[in-house]
């Protein structure tokens, strides 16, 4: 019998045209891009991450940005990331209306990743925040290194509340809080997401884990008990953080979703589809997708 805790639906927030790509040394076309896209959108996927807005000469497979945003298909929330002020400006030239911003936890993390601390990146996304929400833009804020740092350890969970409060305070809808190395227990995921749950209940929260130490799915199933009803994934388990040293694939959309049908929690996603959409991009990544369901289905 499933505990009274678990919610009856669950949104899947596809990463993986943004996160599930970034790290790929070898570009994959635009119009493979596209086509993965707008694949995901034909299995059910309603709110997805298409790209980010940095720089190319540090993340080179995002050079394609605009065109990406351009291609977006109808009827999906398609965020791109923007990680500074200059990304938010370029997001704004386009008919997208939703942004994506982040700051880890981490000190050396957030130094590494955009050469600012927490605190700096914090202060300089406030204003820009508060522009975004007059101007009815969706807000999601991307707490990075909500568990552990590859540089610095375990980080305190009041650490992470503490980023947490202030973006609510600043106005963002969202809270995607991620695992970024894959280490995190169920046990901290059921007590971080508890404690967000209760101290926040006005925002948005979703849960972001990678599948390093294969305990992703363990994870999303204590954060369900915590009361969480949206979780970030990608296709085919793709991705990792080039910032984020072991931070291999996020969770497997297609695993979620498989554990979730099992579990009697609709997601309105077609899992048939969602393998339609991994066989289009398989072909364009450097590693072969194995994960638990995809590779159940290609043995028929």
């Amino acid at each position: 019998m499933l505990s009274l805790n678990f919610p009856k639906e669950v949104t899947i927030i596809e990463v993986g045209p943004r996160d599930g790509l970034q790290n790929e040394k070898q570009f994959v076309e635009t119009e493979i891009k596209k086509a993965y896209i707008q694949k995901l959108a034909a299995a059910g996927i309603k709110e997805m991450e298409l790209t980010s807005f940095v720089s190319p000469k540090w993340v080179p497979q995002m050079k394609d940005a605009g065109e990406i945003v351009r291609s977006a298909p109808e009827g999906v929330r398609g965020m791109v990331l923007a990680p500074n002020r200059k990304g938010i400006e370029r997001v704004l030239e386009t008919s997208c209306k939703s942004i994506a911003v982040f700051v880890g936890v981490s000190n050396t993390f957030n130094q590494k990743n955009i050469n600012k601390s927490p605190r700096e990146s914090l202060e300089e996304l406030k204003p820009a925040i508060a522009e975004l929400k007059a101007q009815n833009y969706f807000v999601r804020a991307c707490i990075s290194t909500a568990f552990y740092c590859p540089y610095e350890g375990k980080v305190q969970e009041e650490d992470t509340l503490a980023l947490c409060r202030e973006f609510v305070e600043a106005g963002v809808d969202e809270l995607s809080v991620a695992d970024t190395i894959g280490m995190a227990a169920p046990h901290e995921s059921y007590s971080l997401f508890s404690r967000l749950k209760d101290e926040l209940p006005d925002v948005l929260l979703a849960a972001h884990f990678h599948d390093t130490r294969k305990m992703a799915l363990a994870n999303i199933y204590a954060a369900l008990e915590a009361g969480v009803d949206r979780f970030d994934s990608s296709a085919g388990g793709l991705g990792g953080c080039p910032f984020a040293p072991g931070a291999t694939g996020n969770v497997a959309t297609e695993d979620v979703v498989y554990m979730l049908d099992r579990m009697g929690i609709e997601t309105s996603i077609n899992l048939d589809r969602l393998v339609d959409a991994i066989d289009t991009i398989a072909p364009a990544v450097s590693r072969e997708i194995s994960t638990g369901y995809y590779s159940l289905s290609k043995q028929g």
